[in-house]
């Protein structure tokens, strides 16, 4: 009896223990991501050398997006090395970066360190295919990216492509059927190759193993990322293609030169989650959602890398409305930027920043630190929640302006102490209906994109939503 004792009392403390750590690594991983909860809209930018044939290989045009262009046009090693002899960004002023992403409202960039073409934006002393040692410019990206967040109080993260690299030996490379990139006279034996090589479509590509190029490429740049640049606020993984959970916890590993650092959920499915999860070029519905933290990325046009054929640019309404959504639904909006091969952003991304950041600093306070929606679907915009003190503040992003001037908030019916036009404080009358609360609205919408209405609530809004609602996002899949 006294032995059966013992192991129930041994099993419960063990218990207690395995509880007090999880609960400890909890509050640490909800320190962690504070921040990133409380930012809701940073910058993605996708710059490399794939920025100098900008889409073109051979006088063809690419089809598809600008940075898998290597990929996409079978281009062999030796002759996508030559674009490094043009990649001279002399008009690249990362001062000026950062200060337009904080004039938008953007709270963190992330940045492509080094994409699947294996070009690396720093200087590494594991690979020469990076900016310093294969470029006429001959100088780091990231250090001053890196001076420029520290001075402006915006967050750096770095993306990393782990598993696919097209010119470092031993990388993976997804097969992709060479006509999804352009009619190459040479598609059946390129194919053919590929099929049976991996995905790669050039011998030099396969001289080494995949895991000698993480031992010898993936981890020590990552440990140079992760050491050289000061606080790294994300490690942004991509395309865990060929990727064992070996070579993961290798990875994985490196973390720990940044205690402090958060990650996607793209190093290794499904044993290595990650912080967040990351849907592409769409916003989820309602009934997609886990309670899991979620950050949508998602381009201003058609591609992510610098194509200068591209010119399907979303509106600033868009853009605007699916940050809304998105912070709507709980979730981070990762809006990207492709820069010119020359160091300069498009015209068309800086004149949409310059009118997201107008907006914003009329209404960012409906979109930072804010939480989910409480409300079932709204026909007419979107609902963001701040909970004080056990009372609750909406804020009502409206889209569509009622033609009778009276806002319906279906289901709402706990007292109002007051309701206010975010932009200039204008009290608004309120009456209970019998559908929920009904506001009266102005003649017309101050914000033709969305003009927020600030409601301030007694207790806390009971969870209304239920699963199907909401809209999705704009955009093809990302690769």
């Amino acid at each position: 009896m006294k032995k059966v004792v013992s192991a129930l009392v041994l099993f419960c403390c063990l218990l207690h223990t395995v509880s007090a750590q999880t609960s400890a690594q909890s509050v640490s991983r909800d320190k962690r991501m504070e921040w990133w909860r409380e930012a809701r809209f940073g910058m993605f930018i996708h710059w490399g050398v794939y920025a100098v044939p900008a889409g073109y290989y051979n006088g063809q045009p690419i089809k598809r997006i600008g940075e898998w262009i290597m990929n996409r046009g079978k281009i062999p090693m030796a002759d996508y090395q030559a674009f490094a002899a043009s990649f001279n960004p002399v008009k690249y002023d990362a001062d000026a970066w950062v200060k337009l992403a904080k004039e938008a409202g953007m709270k963190y960039i992330v940045i492509t360190a080094k994409h699947h073409d294996g070009f690396a934006l720093f200087k590494s002393n594991a690979s020469k295919w990076n900016m310093v040692d294969a470029t006429p410019y001959g100088k780091d990206l990231l250090k001053p990216l890196a001076e420029a967040c520290r001075k402006y109080g915006v967050k750096l993260g770095f993306y990393y492509s782990h598993a696919q690299d097209w010119n470092n030996p031993g990388g993976a490379a997804a097969r992709r059927v060479t006509t999804e990139g352009w009619d190459n006279p040479d598609s059946a034996r390129i194919d053919a190759y590929t099929a049976a090589n991996s995905g790669h479509w050039d011998p030099a590509q396969t001289t080494k193993t995949m895991a000698q190029y993480i031992d010898e490429v993936a981890v020590p740049q990552v440990k140079e990322l992760l050491t050289n640049y000061g606080d790294v606020a994300v490690l942004w993984w991509d395309t865990p293609t060929g990727m064992t959970d070996e070579f993961a916890e290798k990875l994985n590993a490196t973390l720990a030169l940044q205690p402090d650092i958060i990650t996607n959920d793209r190093l290794k499915r499904p044993n290595f989650p990650g912080d967040y999860k990351t849907p592409e070029q769409r916003i989820p519905k309602e009934s997609e959602l886990d309670g899991k933290d979620w950050e949508t990325c998602m381009t201003m046009n058609g591609t992510w890398g610098f194509k200068k054929d591209d010119h399907n640019w979303k509106s600033t309404e868009t853009i605007i409305r699916n940050l809304l959504d998105i912070a709507s639904k709980g979730g981070n909006y990762l809006l990207n930027i492709g820069p010119k091969a020359d160091g300069t952003f498009p015209d068309e991304s800086i004149e949409r920043l310059k009118q997201v950041g107008a907006w914003m600093k009329v209404n960012g306070e409906a979109i930072y630190e804010t939480k989910a929606s409480p409300l079932a679907t709204l026909s007419w915009g979107r609902c963001t929640k701040k909970e004080k003190n056990g009372n609750t503040i909406l804020y009502l992003s409206v889209f569509n302006w009622p033609a009778d001037k009276k806002l319906v908030v279906p289901g709402l019916q706990q007292p109002v102490t007051s309701a206010t036009l975010l932009a200039t404080g204008k009290k608004l009358s309120t009456a209970k209906g019998s559908e929920g609360l009904v506001i009266t609205l102005p003649e017309t919408a101050p914000d033709a994109i969305a003009t927020v209405i600030k409601v301030q609530v007694k207790g806390i809004v009971a969870d209304k939503r239920f699963t199907g609602a909401g809209a999705s996002g704009l955009g093809n899949v990302k690769e």
